[in-house]
Parts: structure tokens; sequence; C-alpha cells
């Protein structure tokens, strides 16, 4: 077990936030998760949460009873403040100041505000975050610098002393599947493979060797090579 013995898992639905909660699991004796309905272009992570978790219970007697209560928080008026792939339907391209439009400014820093109060009422001491700067499309609230910044800001603004943890931080996806299966085996990556969705059109047609997808956006394209790279079929 890790010093503090509680977190709260920021929990979408995806590879990332999915391999973090098992990794919560792994380390903490109680943990709860948090999701987010921001208006997002689609809405399937939020369909898939309910049966990882009860995969992930069903995963190990242990896991099963430290898993706790799950809380979603409408957050919608990101959407009616954002104009952004991952909010309208609009094509993926890149910003001229070199980010690309999934980029939805602020997510992550009222995402961790909002868990942060949850946490403090609930008595949780841990934030847990997918957040990671090594494969990733430049999200600057998604860099260790943001996230530290962050931390800094919440205690000093709650009086508490909550830690901010980012387990996939300096990650590559290959990486990330290879904890998932340090964490929970082939039945987890199996899980995380045909249960989870990153997708950012939202398809979830065929099943392909990395997940479900279309296959061409940035997240899949990274997910893909990730898998590929963890089985030996990518160099």
């Amino acid at each position: 077990m890790l010093p503090t013995d509680s977190a709260l898992v920021l929990f979408s639905g995806g590879q990332d936030s999915t391999t973090c909660l098992a990794w919560a699991l792994k380390n903490y004796a109680r943990v709860e998760t948090i999701g987010f309905d921001y208006g997002q272009r689609h809405a399937v992570e939020l369909t898939v949460r309910p049966q990882l978790l009860q995969g992930l219970r069903a995963h190990s007697a242990a896991w099963d009873a430290k898993l706790g209560e799950d809380h979603m928080i409408d957050l919608s008026l990101i959407s009616a403040i954002s104009q952004t792939a991952m909010t309208h339907d609009i094509a993926i391209e890149t910003q001229a100041n070199g980010l690309p439009n999934t980029f939805v400014p602020g997510r992550n820093l009222l995402f961790m505000t909002v868990a942060a109060t949850v946490a403090y009422r609930r008595g949780l001491t841990v934030l847990v975050g997918g957040m990671c700067e090594t494969d990733f499309s430049g999200y600057p609230d998604c860099r260790d610098d943001t996230m530290k910044a962050l931390q800094v800001a919440l205690n000093l603004g709650m009086d508490t002393r909550i830690k901010l943890e980012t387990p996939l931080m300096w990650r590559d996806k290959k990486q990330t599947w290879e904890l998932a299966e340090e964490l929970g085996g082939q039945p987890l990556v199996d899980l995380i493979r045909e249960g989870t969705h990153t997708c950012y059109l939202g398809e979830r047609g065929a099943l392909h060797d990395w997940g479900y997808g279309c296959g061409t956006c940035p997240a899949c394209a990274l997910r893909a090579r990730g898998y590929r790279q963890f089985v030996g079929a990518e160099a």
C-alpha cells in the first residue's frame, strides 16, 4: 500500500483511466470513482463505464472489496463554453496555436477541481488521473508541471494535503498496456482491449486487435500503435 490509504480516480471509461483505476485498486485500501458528462461529442465512454466497473469487481475479490461509490457529475457547461472537436461535430484539425482542436481548454483543470471537492467531502486523500505527456496530443493540461501546480493551488485553496497521482505521466502507450498486464495479467488486458473506449469519433463497430474505434483519429492511432508494440507486432 502507498502511504495514503484512499483514492478518487477520474474514470472516463477509456483505456488510460481504466488502467489508472486498476493501479489505484492495487495500491489503495479504499477507492472511489468519478466521471464527468461534459456534453462530449459522443457518450460511448460513459455507457461502457458500468460494465468496466463490474469487470474490475469480478477480476478479484480484493478489488471488489476496495471499490466503493461511483460519482457521475454533470459538467455540461464545458460544451456550452467550448467550440472543440470533442464537444461539437467538427473536423479534427490543428489550430493556429499548434494545438489540435480536440483540446478542450480548462477541462482537466475543472475535472481535478471538482474531483478535489468530492474528495474533500468523502474524506479521500489522493486524486488519480490518466494525464500523460509521453504519448499525447500536446494538451497543456496533461503536463506534469500543470498537475503539480494544480496540486499546490487546490491544497492552498482548501487547506488540505490531497495528493495528485498520474501513474501514466511518463509511460507511452506500449508501457500503459504493459502496466495493465503487470496489474491484472491477460484478463485485465482483455477487459481494457474489449471494454474500454478511446476513439474521438465514438466509433464502436468492428473490434480491432487493439480494441474498438475508427482506427484513424489520433486517439485510435496511439492506442493501436502501442498495442501492436506491446504484443510485438510492430517495432
